[in-house]
């Protein structure tokens, strides 16, 4: 049996007898809301129909699908035809920009802007696209993780047919300055996507005030299901149909409608916008109260903007400790915790995203992401404060790369 596995059979004894559960990795994914599962019940029994068929139980699921469709863009300032629900948040990042990649290489524009922090599912698309003939500038987004608008003004040329840059990092939940991109974007004639996954749900967005022309979101960011999303498209972009076969998202997105994800999606978006300034308030007041108690320990540092960020959000790296076993200690005290992208949990490489705000290989490997909901508490935050201390001293102890740090600093 190999180390991991003796601590995981370890922990998992531990776990028998804890006293506390602290789930706090949201971003990650939230639990389903009461109210979006009740939304969704009678989609899974009775109006169980397929949503393209003309007898009355195929639609009444239209007409779900309709009002579904309707609620998420009445959030968001659009219109109901401007929303194409996909299968997440990854789907209409894919979809968004190879779909205005291959219409406006058509017109000669093969240059895309985005930022070097962007979630996979952007950066891994335009790294295709740059195999394709396509060249990309990736922003810089600086200590604070936040990038400069003028930077995305000098960057534009002529050539440029897309810029997508993420409304609010996944990592370090720093929220970049999106109606400052879009203004500059549409002065200058270029089409601009967010990957709002994080965003929506969270902080306001307005599509029209904000000048965005496309824009990401999924629904288990917001305590809807998994496996649905959804891509705002402005009206009068007809970029390429992702799939072909039917006359679903108006022939766009083929295939039979998930109809109960749909519903549980909006349902959980309208709940979520209704109590947004509340639940921002509540959840800011935990944020900071969780980052003071962090920073309290010794070679603790923030990571991303102290203010300029999600309610919710807290990323911290501590020297000398390797994150994937801070994970596993954290798990035996029955805090859920992440240490970057849950795309990329099962990786062993230091995150891009902090390496992008310039941190050191080892630093970025002590990285902790604590991501906080309306459900938290107080207490919540505390036993995090409380058993973080004991855990890092652990884990230096046992760490050779601390004691190396300790003995350069005399």
């Amino acid at each position: 049996m190999n180390k991991k596995s003796i601590l995981l059979t370890e922990f998992s004894r531990k776990r028998d007898g804890l006293r506390m559960q602290v789930y706090a990795d949201n971003a990650a994914t939230t639990k389903l809301s009461e109210t979006a599962l009740k939304a969704m019940m009678p989609y899974l029994t009775d109006t169980f129909g397929n949503a393209s068929s003309l007898y009355r139980i195929g639609q009444e699921a239209h007409q779900g699908v309709k009002a579904a469709r309707a609620t998420v863009a009445s959030v968001l300032n659009a219109a109901p035809e401007e929303i194409f629900f996909t299968s997440g948040g990854s789907e209409a990042d894919n979809w968004a920009i190879k779909g205005v990649a291959e219409m406006m290489a058509k017109k000669g524009k093969k240059h895309i802007i985005t930022s070097a922090f962007e979630h996979h599912a952007v950066l891994h698309t335009v790294q295709k696209l740059e195999k394709q003939g396509f060249e990309v500038t990736y922003l810089p987004v600086y200590e604070n993780g936040i990038v400069h608008v003028d930077d995305v003004r000098d960057a534009i040329r002529p050539d440029t047919a897309l810029v997508t840059i993420m409304y609010a990092n996944n990592e370090i939940g720093t929220i970049q300055p999106i109606s400052e991109i879009g203004a500059l974007c549409h002065e200058k004639g270029v089409l601009f996507h967010t990957d709002a996954v994080q965003a929506v749900g969270h902080v306001p967005i307005d599509v029209k005030a904000q000048r965005i022309d496309m824009l990401s979101m999924s629904a288990h960011k917001f305590h809807g299901p998994k496996g649905i999303g959804a891509l705002y498209c402005r009206k009068g972009l007809r970029f390429p149909n992702l799939i072909e076969g039917g006359a679903q998202e108006s022939g766009r997105r083929a295939g039979t409608e998930a109809v109960y994800a749909m519903v549980g999606m909006a349902a959980a978006l309208q709940e979520a916008n209704d109590h947004l300034a509340e639940n921002a308030e509540k959840l800011t007041k935990l944020r900071d109260r969780l980052i003071d108690g962090l920073l309290q320990v010794e070679a603790c540092r923030l990571n991303g903007d102290r203010k300029q960020r999600l309610p919710g959000n807290v990323n911290v790296s501590f020297e000398g400790v390797e994150g994937e076993s801070l994970l596993l200690y954290l798990d035996a005290e029955g805090i859920s915790a992440s240490s970057g992208s849950a795309c990329t949990s099962g990786s062993l490489d230091p995150s891009h995203v902090l390496l992008a705000i310039g941190l050191p290989h080892e630093v970025a490997h002590g990285s902790l992401r604590l991501t906080l909901c309306e459900s938290n508490t107080e207490e919540d935050v505390d036993y995090i404060v409380k058993c973080v201390p004991g855990i890092i001293k652990r884990l230096r102890d046992m760490s050779p790369l601390w004691e190396r740090i300790q003995k350069e600093r005399g």
